[in-house]
């Protein structure tokens, strides 16, 4: 259906009718469907400037000390395009930007023509916050800067890709085992 629709203004009105922007439960504002979304619905593009590895590396790394000094300053909104590109959705009109992590998401991504998409991948209900699985590799260096408020029973505790949850578990019980030796 959207590829009918013609014009990116009419696309992203058209998108507009999916969801509304809501205070969330989770983390600061997110996106909840406005009418029930069936399973494989394009929701919302994430869109922005597209960018280089390096630049990706150098605005990231910016905006990570940012948060050092100011939580609220620090987000990173870096999407991964392909090998060669990145997206920088840090710009307002990207509402995309603002969907949060879940352990149990309803949503994942996928890359069109050299979009990133965010889809419906079950049937969603009138009211349901927007999710997807943010896709964070596990690196035992800095996973406890990534904390999940998703809330939900399948949460992990932090925003590590599903792929990721055993590399996690092993990390976090020889933690543990550690511990319980040094008492």
């Amino acid at each position: 259906m959207l590829h009918s629709l013609g014009t990116q203004r009419e696309k992203i009105n058209y998108m507009k009718i999916l969801y509304t922007i809501k205070n969330s439960k989770k983390h600061g504002k997110g996106l909840f469907a406005k009418c029930h979304i069936k399973a494989g619905t394009n929701i919302v593009e994430y869109i922005g400037k597209k960018i280089t590895k390096a630049q990706s590396d150098k605005i990231a790394e910016i905006q990570l000390k940012k948060a050092q000094k100011n939580k609220e300053e620090g987000q990173v909104y870096i999407f991964t395009l392909n090998d060669k590109y990145d997206i920088d959705g840090n710009v307002k009109h990207n509402k995309a930007r603002l969907m949060n992590h879940s352990c149990n998401p309803n949503c994942d991504t996928d890359i069109i023509d050299d979009k990133i998409w965010i889809r419906s991948f079950v049937d969603i209900r009138k009211g349901d916050e927007l999710t997807y699985d943010y896709g964070f590799s596990f690196d035992p260096e800095d996973f406890r800067d990534h904390v999940c408020k998703c809330g939900s029973r399948k949460c992990v505790g932090f925003i590590v890709t599903e792929n990721d949850w055993k590399k996690l578990q092993k990390h976090l019980l020889r933690f543990v085992k550690n511990c319980k030796k040094a008492n």
